[in-house]
């Protein structure tokens, strides 16, 4: 039997008194659909004894039709539900006072993808902070952790360090559901809304997605596989860099690559490193769009052998040493802006602090920049204890 969704308990099962007459404002994106494909949207716009008044979208909107990150979505009007769709990735990331003056309840239905710098989970944050200003309740409908909800990975972020792709003090592989993340949030790090996260049916924390049942819809638009989801922990480092983080290819995140690399000569010191769960082959690929458009760039396609063995985090920092090693005069760091930061390097916002680009700076090897993670991770298992759900 596929696991049951914190969507499909909602609107089929005892949780639909969560929402029983009240005016429901949805949070959703592609990717919020029921085990039957069916989106969020719909089953609350055929519901009987609640209305549905709004739409929200998070980053690349509510259709999840903006291809690039950073570009904003404008706000809009669905004409199949003749409803308001508000875009939280626009001139506002919260939702404003006239967005929810006709909103009950805010329903949050989003599938995250277990990395910290992933932005869902802070458009929810965000969510769950406007409606506490605003005296909205909000339910949050619980989906699967794809990358299992057991393993931790990477240091904590560094409170200095904040930022729209890191609000908290976490990993960058958190093992969390979205609806353990709303619930860490609210609680210990103290946003206080009145929220219910209507929990999954069937689901194990050592689950990947593929042994859920239900069916994957890309959650954004360079995450089209379950193998992207596994490689991006680490690989959306390369976000912070100048090499090609194989945006614009039909690989994005395992293909990694710059026009100044010989794939052939990093693939092969890749491999040599001996890297658990990971074989490195050499690619040349030419992306269609973002960075080095329309260029051959040489580097490698990680294919994962042992995704229960892999550390997407480690894997990363040892590619970002050896193309540092491989090509020592090219500049390799992404200036600012990102991601509504203008000041702080790229790099440092998406690593969590400035640990990474100084060590990498030195000459440190990958080792010894990961000797610092097993004691944030172990911390953070034991905070994220109380919250869990599973």
């Amino acid at each position: 039997m596929p696991v049951r969704l914190g969507l499909e308990r909602l609107l089929d099962g005892p949780d639909r008194s969560l929402i029983a007459g009240a005016r429901v404002g949805l949070v959703s994106n592609p990717a919020s659909v029921d085990s039957r494909l069916v989106h969020a949207a719909d089953r609350l716009a055929s519901g009987d004894g609640f209305t549905l008044a709004a739409l929200f979208g998070p980053q690349h909107g509510f259709r999840s039709d903006l291809q690039e990150n950073m570009i904003e979505s404008p706000h809009a009007r669905d004409v199949k539900r003749r409803l308001p769709v508000y875009s939280l990735y626009s001139e506002t990331r919260e939702p404003t006072a006239k967005m929810l003056a006709d909103v009950d309840v805010l329903v949050i239905d989003l599938q995250d993808v277990g990395t910290r710098i992933y932005t869902y989970i802070y458009t929810m944050a965000n969510c769950l902070r406007a409606a506490r200003a605003h005296g909205v309740r909000v339910v949050v409908c619980d989906r699967p952790n794809p990358i299992n909800g057991v393993d931790v990975e990477g240091a904590a972020l560094d409170p200095a360090y904040t930022s729209f792709v890191g609000q908290f003090p976490i990993p960058m592989r958190h093992g969390l559901t979205i609806g353990e993340a709303a619930r860490l949030f609210n609680d210990r790090f103290g946003i206080g809304a009145e929220i219910d996260v209507v929990p999954m049916e069937g689901w194990r924390r050592e689950m990947w997605f593929d042994g859920t049942g239900l069916p994957w819809v890309l959650p954004s638009p360079n995450i089209p596989t379950l193998d992207t989801a596994v490689v991006y922990p680490g690989a959306v480092l390369f976000e912070g860099t100048l090499l090609s983080e194989g945006r614009g290819t039909t690989r994005p995140f395992e293909l990694i690559g710059a026009p100044w690399i010989d794939g052939e000569r990093f693939a092969d010191a890749m491999n040599q490193r001996g890297l658990a769960g990971a074989i490195f082959r050499p690619v040349f690929f030419e992306p269609t769009f973002h960075k080095h458009a329309k260029t051959l760039c040489g580097g490698c396609q990680i294919h994962v052998t042992d995704r229960v063995a892999f550390r997407p985090m480690r894997v990363a920092v040892e590619m970002i040493a050896e193309f540092t090693r491989q090509a020592p005069p090219q500049a390799i760091w992404r200036d600012p802006p990102y991601e509504y930061e203008h000041v702080k390097p790229p790099i440092d916002i998406l690593y969590g602090s400035d640990r990474l680009r100084r060590a990498i700076d030195e000459g440190k090897d990958a080792a010894s920049i990961a000797a610092s993670w097993p004691g944030d991770e172990e911390a953070f298992r034991k905070l994220r204890e109380k919250y869990l759900l599973y």
